[in-house]
């Protein structure tokens, strides 16, 4: 077996085995539960109702019973005392449970407070005339319990059935269960008590060195979307009230207004805690885990003295370093260490999966166009929520920093809210979206160990390209792909035809030097390097490059990034979820699932039941990888005619390669975007087309090389360089051989 063969089958080798670990390890294992010492320990659920160290959370004038000690801050072990307020910025330590002498939270109005008996009033509809979405609210902490889009469905079907109904009202509705649910509580397991999260919900905060939780049923609903409560002191004094209201603003946009009032007659020093953006759901038609986490920040005035510029490069946390970041001790999200050296300030932070996204950012508006989340967040920390597997959560807590209230002052802990999709061209043009820089949120590139592999320039320019087809020019995804790949393929026809040219000319070539490789097999029976020595001064002689049929494979491998940055765009473009191909003509066949969503697999046939297989679960049948099998064995007998001169061996191994290269990528791509496939199987079909051309073009015209001036033929440039491996190679090998004859002498 010559080397070149050689090192390509085990090439091929290592890229099989490669995807057989790539499959096993996007199926997502949980990694190793961390130590406890990073928990939180808010009011337990009704069932097991946890008190502080026997005194229950409540004033002397009767705050809600049954409340549990403070949510624990999650750096520091729950059995530190409380410490009064660093003034470096650090996040509050966690407190022992509050005495007879500590502050405590308690419900002003007692007929109005929130508690699983009286949940709060939602606030939006699910009207899409009137609300993008409804939002009910948790019975703790003044947080979101639920997101329901107003008109953004779970599938396809759904989509459709709703546009009908919205275009007809006689027509039936999609049921509200098929209606894209955003963000929900998160369930934690803390030994043996569970209790839920609501998204941004309140987690504590620290008064004159006293940390006092707002978890619990300590709010009272002054209006809907709008809460209240105190901070008393040991006799049942007010001395503080903080005060949260939730208001829906245009589309997606929520605004959060948080006021800490100070009611007592002296300064007080408080620090703001509450939850963040929680991680959001992983859709099960996404074999990727696209769940990520990412900040946009402004440079210091000295770097950017304009201060209007947002940027995100460099903070992207994919969900693997989110995990692994749990295990640190404070497992600080931001700022890691690059935000503190280049001294960022934080504008946006958001937790993201592959179509939405909720995030908080500053509370920006034309009047006040603010950049900066600095006065509310300081410290961004993460933790798990105590469960194995598919259950497995990361919750946020964001911290802010020490602020000192006036007699009668108020500090505003103000914040805007995006809940919404990740649609670039809203983010890049509605304010306070396009202002803040959040359409840096839309990130097209593959996850894990793919993210090195997907040029992001690539994929960005690929995307902007396909709406300019879709937008101006045919008006539907599927034919703006297959004119992408017409386009793509003009590009490349010089490099294709010539290396098509090349693999003919080898064929033909070795075809006709043939009978003189047999007979130098016969001459130097036993002498490998003999003959090896003799086939390179041929193969000189005749013009012939040993390792010419590597060019053929060479327009395939240069198609390989436009394939991954193709992938990344019709994965996470948000413009392609749900949308058909060929302006939806095969759900006309009594909605039929075929090509009805270009984001996901074709759906040629759909299971009734899923059925299990190793590395997934098998869901459908879809037609378009099985068609790129067929035509990639197609391709391989155009562009790839045997080789003569070849052992049985030989033979055998070139068989099994042209195998694997015929069943990798259906394999792999089975489940992927039917956008994709579309795009790879209208590719390789031109590629015969075009193949057969140039086969006619050579049979008229030939393909003998250029003749020197003394008859012989030149030899390629790869033809010199493999010549040149092969005869540093033998220099090695005897220079070893002579080491090893003095060794022994």
């Amino acid at each position: 077996m010559s080397p070149g063969l050689r090192k390509f089958l085990v090439t091929m080798t290592v890229v099989a085995v490669a995807i057989v670990v790539l499959a096993t390890v996007l199926r997502g294992k949980p990694p190793a539960k961390t130590a406890p010492e990073a928990p939180v320990t808010p009011a337990t659920s009704s069932d097991a109702p946890a008190t502080s160290s026997g005194a229950p959370n409540g004033g002397a004038d009767g705050g809600a019973s049954g409340e549990t000690t403070p949510p624990a801050q999650p750096s520091t072990p729950a059995a530190t005392p409380a410490a009064a307020p660093a003034t470096d910025g650090a996040a509050a330590s966690a407190a022992t449970p509050p005495t007879a002498t500590s502050f405590v939270a308690r419900a002003p109005i007692a007929d109005r407070t929130v508690s699983a008996a009286r949940p709060a009033t939602a606030i939006g509809s699910l009207d899409p005339n009137a609300n993008a979405m409804r939002i009910t609210f948790a019975p703790n902490a003044a947080g979101i319990a639920e997101i329901v889009f107003s008109n953004l469905w779970k599938n396809a079907s759904a989509r459709v059935a709703a546009a009908r109904h919205l275009a007809d009202p006689s027509r039936p509705a999609p049921p509200d269960d098929e209606r894209y649910v955003l963000a929900q509580t998160i369930s934690v397991l803390e030994g043996t008590r569970t209790f839920d999260v609501p998204v941004l919900g309140t987690h504590s905060i620290e008064v004159n060195g006293t940390l006092v939780s707002l978890f619990g049923s300590v709010w009272s609903e002054t209006a809907p979307g709008s809460f209240t409560t105190e901070i008393v002191d040991a006799s049942g004094t007010a001395v503080a009230r903080v005060d949260r209201v939730f208001s829906l603003g245009r589309g997606y946009d929520i605004q959060l207004s948080q006021t800490v009032t100070n009611l007592s007659a002296a300064p007080l020093r408080v620090r703001w805690t509450q939850y963040g953006p929680g991680e959001l759901a992983h859709e099960p038609t996404a074999y990727v885990d696209a769940r990520r986490m990412q900040f946009g920040y402004l440079l210091p005035p000295d770097r950017d003295p304009t201060q209007d510029t947002v940027l995100s490069a460099g903070q992207l946390f994919e969900r693997s370093a989110i995990l692994k970041l749990l295990a640190a001790n404070p497992p600080d999200l931001w700022p890691d260490a690059a935000a503190r050296d280049g001294r960022y300030r934080m504008s946006w932070f958001a937790s993201k999966n592959r179509y939405f996204c909720v995030a908080v950012h500053a509370p920006w508006t034309e009047a006040a166009p603010v950049l900066t989340m600095e006065n509310t967040v300081e410290h961004v920390r993460i933790r798990g929520n105590g469960r194995e597997g598919e259950n497995l959560a990361v919750l946020s807590e964001m911290h802010s920093a020490v602020r000192e209230i006036a007699p009668s002052g108020k500090a505003s802990f103000d914040m805007g809210v995006f809940a919404g999709p990740l649609d670039r061209q809203m983010l890049a043009t509605t304010d306070p979206f396009a202002a803040l820089g959040m359409d840096q949120a839309v990130v097209y590139m593959l996850s894990s160990c793919c993210t090195a592999c997907t040029f992001s320039w690539l994929a960005n320019f690929m995307a902007w390209f396909l709406t300019l087809l879709h937008n101006y020019v045919v008006f539907d995804w599927g034919l703006a792909i297959i004119v992408l790949v017409i386009l793509v393929r003009l590009a490349l026809h010089p490099l294709m035809k010539r290396s098509q040219i090349q693999m003919q000319r080898f064929g033909r070539q070795m075809a006709e030097l043939k009978p003189e490789l047999d007979a130098l097999q016969k001459r130097y029976a036993g002498d490998s390097q003999k003959i090896q020595s003799e086939q390179m001064r041929l193969y000189r002689e005749k013009g012939i490059n040993p390792v010419g049929c590597i060019s053929g494979i060479l327009p395939t491998f240069l198609q390989m990034p436009i394939w991954i940055a193709l992938y990344a765009v019709l994965f996470y473009a948000w413009d392609l979820r749900q949308a058909p191909a060929f302006f939806g003509v095969f759900q006309l066949f009594n909605g039929w699932t075929f090509l009805g969503d270009l984001s996901l697999s074709d759906n040629f046939f759909v299971f009734s039941q899923p059925i299990n297989l190793w590395l997934f679960s098998l869901t459908s049948i879809n037609l378009l990888p099985l068609l790129m099998g067929f035509v990639f064995f197609l391709q391989q007998k155009y562009m790839s005619p045997p080789t003569p001169n070849m052992t049985p061996e030989q033979e055998q191994q070139q068989k099994i390669m042209k195998v694997m290269m015929v069943l990798m990528f259906p394999i792999m791509l089975y489940k992927a975007p039917s956008g994709l496939t579309l795009y790879i199987l209208t590719s390789t079909c031109i590629g015969i087309w075009e193949s057969r051309m140039v086969k006619k073009h050579i049979d008229q015209y030939g393909i003998a090389g250029p003749a020197k001036g003394d008859g012989t033929k030149k030899q390629d440039r790869l033809g010199k360089m493999y010549e040149s491996m092969l005869d540093r190679a033998r220099q090695k090998q005897a220079e070893k051989n002579k080491r090893t004859f003095k060794e022994r002498d």
